[in-house]
């Protein structure tokens, strides 16, 4: 089976986080940088299910070149080869551009399947998977829980809404977006480390993949701010009876009668 995992590159969850004075971007040179929390348990699931029915596992990021230690710590868990779509600002692209970049260097290679995490931990915008499976033409399904592979077709369990789950079936090729917790991620060995130097990393950029580098940005961002955090604390005076009134008609008339 020929699997690819899309990993996405964020900054790590200790890095502080400094805004620009133009209040458009985090200052990249006070991060550290890992693989996206949600993309790791799509990887082992990836490694899982080559290690139960063989074949090859491929991985591809879109960013800068600090995007391929991420790509080189892919392969020292298990992944066969890597795929650098060489950009700059990875952040802030609009996420139908980043889909039609990842699905131009991929199209030709056919994989059986395609596996991303279910959203990033920096935009969360869970978007880039589903508009992958768009341009690719693949059959979809989201929040995937646990996957079995029957000859030619896939069942994977979806997690719904308030505890409920459904088993989805469609036929293979096909793209999941994967929950966190469906596994447990590996750790890269010595030998993998030492290994993961001779693998192929191919690297391609926007323009030999034929996609126009100016002009690709339909999301604009306009500010990033760090959330105001305030609170207030009233006192009701009276009785513990009057108070009690006193709160059930706050109680009614903000939270009860307010507009949804």
């Amino acid at each position: 089976m020929k699997i690819l995992v899309c990993l996405k590159q964020v900054s790590a969850k200790e890095s502080t986080l400094r805004l620009s004075e133009d209040s458009l971007h985090v200052r990249e040179s006070d991060l550290s940088f890992e693989i996206n929390e949600p993309d790791t348990f799509a990887l082992e699931e990836a490694l899982r299910l080559k290690e139960q029915l063989g074949g090859e596992v491929v991985v591809v990021s879109l960013g800068p070149a600090r995007i391929q230690t991420s790509i080189r710590e892919a392969l020292a868990k298990g992944a066969d080869r890597g795929i650098h779509i060489e950009t700059e600002n990875a952040e802030s692209v609009d996420r139908t551009w980043a889909a039609g970049l990842i699905a131009a260097a991929v199209r030709e290679e056919k994989f059986d399947l395609v596996l991303t995490g279910l959203q990033s931990d920096d935009l969360g915008t869970g978007q880039t998977g589903v508009i992958l499976a768009e341009f690719l033409g693949l059959p979809h399904a989201t929040i995937i829980m646990e996957i079995q592979i029957e000859e030619s077709r896939i069942k994977a369990k979806r997690e719904l809404e308030g505890g409920w789950f459904e088993w989805v079936e469609m036929p293979l090729p096909a793209l999941l977006t994967i929950q966190s917790g469906l596994n447990k991620p590996r750790y890269a060995s010595l030998l993998g480390i030492k290994k993961a130097k001779s693998k192929e990393m191919r690297r391609v950029t926007p323009v030999e993949l034929g996609a126009e580098v100016s002009g690709t940005n339909a999301l604009r961002l306009r500010k990033i701010y760090v959330p105001v955090k305030s609170k207030n604390t009233e006192f009701l005076d009276g009785t513990p009876k009057e108070a009690a009134a006193k709160l059930v008609e706050r109680i009614r008339r903000e939270i009860v009668s307010s507009p949804s």
